[in-house]
Order: structure tokens, then sequence, then C-alpha cells
């Protein structure tokens, strides 16, 4: 009798601990109470200065690896005023309205302005100094574009510097380390380059302390910067390293190149002539990850740059996939392919695990320390039907409007940075503003931890996933991929606009 008590018990267990919520997660020790997995949190916001929306310079994936949330919570932006921009049609943003740089700070959002004169500005990385790069109009027509030029600006103890150009028109910073040392981009006096998507050349550059320092090329006309997280003396980026066009992307090759102690070194390519279409991150560690064309150029995988070793980290299955983020512990996150669809990754020691979706599509845009992931997912068929994202602890992927209020002032699209603290960036639209208009009408916020998940959470957790897997039962549509009128050249130009999200150079928002 008692061995079929005990029986009988044993197995209600075993279907209670199955009906677990999802909020909860068993620990090691089964002695120990249960402790929620996930966290709730409060949405901070941003809001604007009058005009319609403000926006991150991580919006949709462009500019991802930039770090605009420090990890005491302080973000960078920008934001519209009620002025309409004066350089229209070509204008600053998507809502053709003069946006300014702001800091949120314990709960208060400075405007930081821009350059003298009717000028937009945004801030694009900050550094745990409260040191905040970004670049401001000031005033200039750039003939080669068309529009209003912008250079390279620092913010610091509430004065804006100036930090001019290589000689071009326009510069544009990266980041920021906490040495104070910025890594950027800059064009070059001269005629017009046909590889530049600002008409003239682009070269990487340093600087510190005042001086500017051109970091040259690897050989061809461009060289353009990437993300240097709190490496001091150092520059990375992509740099065409000839100007001749291979018959296979139309374009010079391009390799990837780590600059340090006045040299410029070559880091290579898994096989093929074309590098860097997804992000170009580097931690404290000097350890890069970005992407790479194999031989051939029809396929794109992601890598990690070790110790002078480039690892290909694969995909999931499918052809492709691009790295978007690197964390300090050398764990890289990105998008690559399944035989029908593209998933967030986290790779970590050899090891790609898919991330899942939300129901369709999903990138996973950033990480932190503890191995929390936030980027976007695509719910449903429907193009920009996005949703931003978090997983942690093994997953499954949560949808991260279901971890905020139900009267939340924002639907959450984009989950952009995430900081040690689990503090969360991203952008959001108000009601009245549908998920693929983020540009025109979206907002920034903030996300705090607030206690422990509830039975409203878990609630919408579960409806959630269970929309997911109705998805995942539904053949993803086969669509037929229209032959771009664009040449290599102007694809090419696309790509980098869309990369930097440049102001005044506007860019197709991605899925």
């Amino acid at each position: 009798m008692k061995t079929r008590e005990f029986t009988l018990l044993a197995g209600m267990s075993i279907l209670a601990a199955l009906a677990m919520p999802i909020c909860m997660a068993a620990q090691d020790n089964p002695s120990q109470d249960h402790k929620p997995k996930h966290k709730k949190y409060k949405v901070i916001d941003m809001g604007t200065f009058g005009g319609p929306a403000s926006e991150l310079t991580t919006n949709n994936g462009n500019g991802a690896g930039a770090l605009i949330l420090d990890s005491s919570g302080t973000l960078t932006g920008s934001a519209d005023t009620p002025v309409p921009d004066p350089y229209s049609p070509n204008c600053w943003n998507a809502s053709c309205f003069v946006s300014h740089a702001f800091r949120w700070q314990n709960g208060h959002l400075t405007d930081l302005g821009a350059l003298p004169g009717v000028n937009s500005a945004e801030g694009t990385a900050i550094n745990e100094r409260g040191w905040i790069a970004g670049v401001s109009q000031y005033g200039v027509m750039d003939p080669f574009i068309g529009g209003g030029a912008v250079r390279a600006v620092l913010w610091k103890n509430g004065s804006i510097t100036d930090l001019d150009t290589l000689g071009g028109y326009e510069s544009n910073p990266v980041s920021v380390n906490d040495a104070g040392e910025i890594v950027g981009f800059s064009t070059v006096d001269g005629p017009i380059d046909p590889y530049s998507f600002l008409g003239q050349s682009i070269h990487t550059f340093y600087w510190r302390n005042g001086a500017t320092r051109d970091v040259g090329t690897l050989g061809g006309p461009d060289a353009f910067a990437g993300v240097a997280h709190q490496l001091t003396g150092v520059a990375v980026g992509f740099s065409f390293t000839n100007s001749i066009p291979n018959p296979t992307t139309g374009i010079p090759t391009l390799h990837p190149f780590l600059w340090k102690n006045g040299h410029m070194q070559d880091l290579g390519t898994l096989g093929g002539t074309l590098c860097c279409q997804g992000s170009f991150i580097a931690n404290s560690r000097g350890q890069i990850a970005s992407d790479s064309t194999l031989t051939g150029d029809l396929y794109d995988h992601p890598f990690l740059w070790d110790k002078g070793r480039l690892i290909d980290l694969g995909t999931l299955g499918g052809s492709n996939g691009f790295a978007y983020n690197i964390s300090e512990n050398g764990d890289v996150v990105g998008a690559a392919d399944l035989p029908a669809s593209r998933h967030a990754f986290l790779w970590r020691r050899g090891v790609m695990t898919d991330l899942g979706t939300l129901g369709r599509t999903s990138s996973a845009i950033a990480i932190n320390s503890r191995g929390q992931v936030t980027g976007s997912s695509r719910i449903d068929d429907t193009i920009g039907n996005n949703r931003a994202f978090l997983w942690e602890n093994g997953g499954p992927m949560v949808d991260l409007n279901t971890l905020i209020p139900q009267n939340s002032p924002l639907t959450l699209v984009w989950a952009s940075n995430i900081n040690d603290q689990g503090e969360i960036a991203g952008l959001g639209v108000p009601a009245g503003c549908q998920p693929a208009d983020y540009l025109l009408c979206g907002h920034a916020y903030v996300l705090i931890p607030d206690g422990d998940c509830d039975q409203d959470n878990e609630a919408r957790i579960a409806e959630s996933q269970r929309h997911a897997d109705l998805m995942r039962q539904i053949p993803v549509p086969v669509t037929k991929v229209a032959e771009s009128p664009l040449t290599p050249i102007e694809r090419f130009r696309s790509m980098m606009r869309q990369r930097y999200h440049l102001p005044g150079q506007p860019a197709a928002p991605r899925d």
C-alpha cells in the first residue's frame, strides 16, 4: 500500500512540475524554493521634443553593436522637434523634422541640442564616463549627397565639441571608449569615389585628446569603421584592398582589419572577396565578430576572429548567417538561415544555438555578460510586424511585450541594447502607429526590471508562445525574390547606408 501511495504521489509531482508556469524555473538544489525565471519590466517612454518620433542609432539592426545604453542605465539617441527639416526632401530622418540628440539619465530627459544653427543631431555611442559621441549637421550643404552635411561631435561636461572631418564634408563616430578614444569614419577631400555611399572616399579615423588620425586603408579607396568596445589605441573595420571590381560581386575585394600602433593588419576572409555585410564589433579582449563570403561569393557566414584565427561560425542549416554583436565572454549573436527561414542565434564555445522566433523570422541584436539576448522577431507573415524579444536561461524566446504592463504606452518592436543590470533599450510604437512605421512615429524606450513576473505575465507569455507554435505549423510562404534593378555598386552603397543609418541618407527598414 505504501509503495502504491508513493508511486501515485511521485506521478502527481511530475505532472505538477510539467505544469509549472514559464516564469518559474527549478533550481539545482531541489530543497530551495523555485525562483522566477523572468522579471517583469517598467517601461520608460522617451517621447519626443515636440515632433512625431524619437530613435536610436541601433534602430532595426542598423548600427548593431553600438553601445548607447551604459551600465548605469544612461541612454542616448535623438528625438524630433516640431521644426520642419530645412533640407527637405533630403531630410535628416524619415519623419522630416529637425531632431536633437538626447541623454536620458535617472528619469530625466535632456535635450543636448546640436551645433549652432537650425541643425539636427543624434547621440550614437556612450561610454561609462557619460561622454556621448554623435553626429550633428553644421549648416553646410553637401553637394555630393544633396543634403545637410554632418560632422562627428562629442558631448562632454555639458558642452559640445566639433571633431571636424578628414577634409571631406562628412564624419561619423561609431564608438567611444572609457579612455575617451573615438573611432569612426570620415570622407576625405577629393573627387567622386564610385564605391562610396557619400560621394567622396571614406577613411576610418581614430580621435584622442583633440587629435584626429587617418588610419588609412588596406590599399583600396575606402575603409569603414567598426565598433571597438573598450579597446585602447585600436581601430577596427573593413577596407577595400584594391580598386579592381571582382566579377562575382562587382566591387573590389573588401577585408576586415585591425589597426594598432600605427599598423593596419589584414584579417582575411573565409575564402570570399566580401566581408562585413552584417555588423563589425570587437570586445575588450580583442575578439572580433563579423561575417564573410565563402569561396565563390555565393554565401555569407558569420565569423569570430580570435588571437589571429578566423573561425567560421556556420549557420543553422541554411546558406547564410550574420553576426550582430559579441559579449565580453566571446559569445556571438546574430541571425542565420535554416533551410526555409532565418532565426536568431547564440554562438558559444563552438556551438550555435537556434533561439527560435515569436512566429516567423528573428534576429538577435544584443547580448550582455550574463548571456541575456535581445532582438526582434516577426510574429506573422506581415512584413514589418515585429516584436522585441528577450532570450535567457536556455529559452524559449519571450515577447518583451508580455513582461510589461498591459496598459503600456508602447508596443515594443526592437530591443537593441541590454546592460549587465538587465536594463533594455529599444524602439516601440505608441497607439495609432503601426510597427512597420516605427521610423515615422516610433519612440525610444528603456525597460527597467521591476520584480518577478506575475500570473498576468504568465498568461500572456503562454498565449504568445501558443501563437508562435501555431505559426510554426503553417508552411512559410514561398516568395519569389525580385531581381534587383540596382547595379552591384549601387547595391553596395545602399547596404552601407542601411548599415550606418547616416542621417540625410535614408535606408529602407530591415525586416
